[in-house]
Parts: structure tokens; sequence; C-alpha cells
């Protein structure tokens, strides 16, 4: 019997809260094409939509996360430049960042230019100590795409996110970490697992409220002043008190010694700072 998720771009599989999705081109080692790209975001939206869901992680069916941008569409680019993927009528690749869920980037394998891309735009990205990970464009004669520049710098550095960029070096383990590329790393067959874990007691122990409020918080953050960053959180403090119950649940809870049983948040409900009082 032929296995119904064979001939899917991208796998969607649920437990405890997380659903991971799985880029799956294994013919094509996971490599990049724009009817992959259109499923991965599309499932992102479901999952961003289902109550159910409250942490998402990204990982690359068999050996390989993303090495890039397909290589046949690169040849036939380089070919006749007239033909692109016309990048400015797709869905952004920050539509991660659009998601008010954690989304982790789990970096099985080679992980290479828009791969590496997509991994940046996830909340947060664990790294198997075998991945290798690398920018890439200086050496096929491209610019840093689809904002790179801007998210390897805030979370880099400067300097940092130059070297890695002018060089196109390939980056591993611990180095990726001290760099601030990468936030984890675990040895090969314990990558997923620890990253479910993570995920797991997010899903269990964290708001799924104060989860999406912080994740618009933090991306907001990066381009205001910290009084403005100050002003917004006392607006998003009148809100989750005013609306949602799980600023009593997380009270109670810690004054009952127990675990917090945080409800589902249904994403139709709006998340709306609200306006200082007048008094």
């Amino acid at each position: 019997m032929t296995d119904p998720n064979s001939e899917r771009l991208v796998l969607r599989d649920d437990t405890d809260g997380v659903a991971i999705l799985r880029f799956n081109r294994p013919d094509r080692n996971n490599s990049w094409s724009v009817p992959m790209e259109k499923e991965y975001y599309r499932l992102l939206r479901e999952c961003g939509d289902d109550p159910a869901v409250r942490v998402i992680i990204v990982t690359g069916a068999g050996r390989s996360f993303c090495p890039g941008m397909d290589t046949n569409t690169l040849a036939d680019q380089a070919a006749d430049p007239t033909l692109n993927t016309q990048p400015h009528k797709r869905e952004p690749i920050t539509t991660p960042r659009t998601i008010r869920k954690p989304v982790i980037a789990a970096i099985n394998g080679a992980c290479a230019g828009i791969g590496l891309i997509a991994a940046m735009n996830c909340d947060l990205r664990f790294l198997s100590s075998k991945a290798k990970v690398t920018c890439a464009f200086s050496q096929r004669g491209i610019m840093a795409e689809h904002g790179l520049a801007h998210a390897m710098t805030r979370v880099m550095g400067t300097s940092r996110a130059l070297d890695l960029l002018f060089s196109s070096r390939i980056v591993m383990g611990q180095e990726a970490v001290e760099l601030g590329l990468v936030d984890r790393v675990f040895e090969p067959d314990e990558l997923l697992p620890r990253s479910l874990e993570y995920a797991r007691g997010l899903a269990a122990n964290s708001s799924p409220v104060a989860m999406g409020v912080m994740k618009q918080q933090v991306y907001e953050a990066l381009e205001t002043t910290q009084e403005e960053a100050r002003t917004m959180a006392i607006r998003w403090w009148y809100d989750v008190l005013r609306d949602h119950g799980d600023f009593k649940e997380g009270v109670t809870s810690y004054l009952e010694k127990r675990p917090p049983a945080f409800a589902p948040w249904d994403p139709a409900t709006p998340l709306v700072p609200a306006a200082l009082p007048n008094d």
C-alpha cells in the first residue's frame, strides 16, 4: 500500500500540543521549491489557527533539513535571466514570525541558502551536532536574500554576520551556538526527542496567550525604543488582565502548588493591546 504522506511536500504530525512540520522532498534532499514553500506556509497558518496546537517544530524528513533552492531552479535561472521565482509576489519568508505560537527549527542536516533563511525566521533553532550550516550566497554570486542580513545581524551582531555572509564558510555544532546562529546543539539521535521535550514543556506549562503576546512584543521591539516597548507592555497588561483567564490560572496554580492548566487559546479571539486608562 502506498503511504499517503509520501507525495506531500511538507508532512504534519501532532503530539501533545506540538505540531511537527517536515520538509519532504527526499529525492532532492528537501531542497526548496515554490510548491514546497506554499505548502509550508499553508500548514503554518493551519497550525496557527488550530487551538490544539501550542508549539510548532520545523524539521526535515530524512537526513537533510534544507540545503537551499533546488539546483534545477538555479540552473534554469542562470541560463535564462528572464526566468525567476518572483519573490515579490510570493508570501514573505518572514511568515513564521507572524504565527502567534513558538516556532522551533530542529535542524537535522544540511542547512544552506534559503534553508538557512527559513531557519532564521523561526523563533528558536536547535541543531544536530553533525549538521552543516552555511549562507552559501557569496559563492553563488548572490546577495543576502530575503532579509537574511537583517535577521543574522540581530541575532549575531554585525561582524559575525558579515564573516559568515562574506565567506560562506561552513559552521557546525558548538561554534554555531557560540556565534549565536543557533540556540542549542544535540547529538543527531537526540535532536528531535530533545526538541519535542522542550516544546511539550512549553505546551504544558506556558500560557498560549502569554507566548503569543511575547512573540509579538519581541519582534516589534527590534524596531522600537525601550520606552515604546515599556508603554506597549503596559497596554498588553491591561488587555491580558481584562480579557483572558490565563493570569488568574497562572497565579492560582502557583499558590496551589500545581501545574497550570491553561485553556486552549482560540486564535479567532483577537489579542489587541488595550488603550491606557485616562484616570
